[in-house]
């Protein structure tokens, strides 16, 4: 059965980038491969993830560069799914992680938008019936 391995996030740099989801976000550096001169295979997760993980992919052209943090026109993208909203929430927040909003209740869980390092926007979210 396929499933989805990974997406790729354009970044300005790859170091800053592993910083940030690593050290803020709180994702685990799954690889980090030099290819030639500037390129690596970079591939981030959240703690535990192997199905679906990021790679982190450096802008090249001027076209790639113009994408780096607005790669869905502004809407959310990404989704980061927690079993403990309230902990997460904290943690990123400690960590700097800029949330745009404080945490809100919808019908279908808990959620906050934050933003990446490059101003990408994502969902924190508790989706209901998850302990947390």
């Amino acid at each position: 059965m396929p499933s989805l391995g990974l997406v790729t996030l354009v970044v300005r740099d790859y170091d800053e980038a592993i910083a940030f989801y690593c050290d803020a976000v709180g994702f685990e550096l799954l690889e980090d491969t030099r290819i030639d001169d500037g390129k690596r295979w970079v591939v981030v997760a959240p703690q535990g993830a192997r199905e679906s993980a990021i790679l982190l992919a450096r802008a090249v052209t001027g076209e790639q560069a113009d994408r780096v943090g607005d790669q869905t026109g502004g809407r959310v993208g990404w989704f980061l799914n927690t079993d403990a909203f309230d902990r997460d929430y904290a943690r990123m927040r400690a960590a700097g992680v800029v949330f745009e909003e404080a945490p809100r209740s919808e019908p279908y869980g808990t959620v906050a938008v934050f933003r990446d390092l490059y101003g990408n926007r994502w969902d924190l979210i508790q989706l209901n019936g998850r302990a947390g």
